[in-house]
């Protein structure tokens, strides 16, 4: 069954109080203000159930040495994909730091790049492909004799 929103009903984790809320999975969402709930929804309650549900489809034996997080105080949420947080580290602020840098984000994001990317040539743009060293010898070999 696929799902295009997470369906919470019933969430009462610290200062929610029984809220029913829909959140479309295609979209970025931004929650600000004092006193809302925002950590205990985002963290206490869809992380705190996304892991667990995540952490069930170990066997048994692997679960006893997994840490456990307690189960939401929630009465259903539907549609919930696996579950990462980010945890920032203590910050150093300066004039270039930004939530990548202090989440430490950014290192993940270099290396899907890393990854994926693929690396041209400066000059003509072709791609540089690797070259083993027998391909390296064929070429030498191939070299008038004055450059060798």
């Amino acid at each position: 069954m696929k799902h295009d929103a997470i369906l919470i009903s019933g969430a009462r984790q610290h200062n929610l109080k029984n809220l029913n809320l829909e959140i479309p999975l295609t979209r970025s969402r931004d929650h600000r203000g004092e006193r809302l709930g925002k950590s205990s929804l985002a963290f206490d309650t869809l992380y705190a159930e996304g892991q667990r549900r995540y952490i069930e489809t170990f066997s048994p034996y692997a679960r006893q040495f997994m840490d456990r997080m307690d189960r939401p105080q929630v009465d259903r949420i539907d549609g919930i994909p696996p579950a990462i947080a980010i945890d920032r580290k203590d910050p150093v602020r300066t004039s270039r730091s930004t939530v990548g840098t202090m989440t430490e984000i950014t290192d993940y994001v270099k290396l899907i790049y890393a990854r994926l990317g693929r690396l041209h040539c400066r000059s003509c743009g072709r791609p540089v492909e690797p070259e083993t060293p027998e391909h390296v010898w064929r070429r030498v070999q191939n070299l008038p004799e004055a450059p060798r």
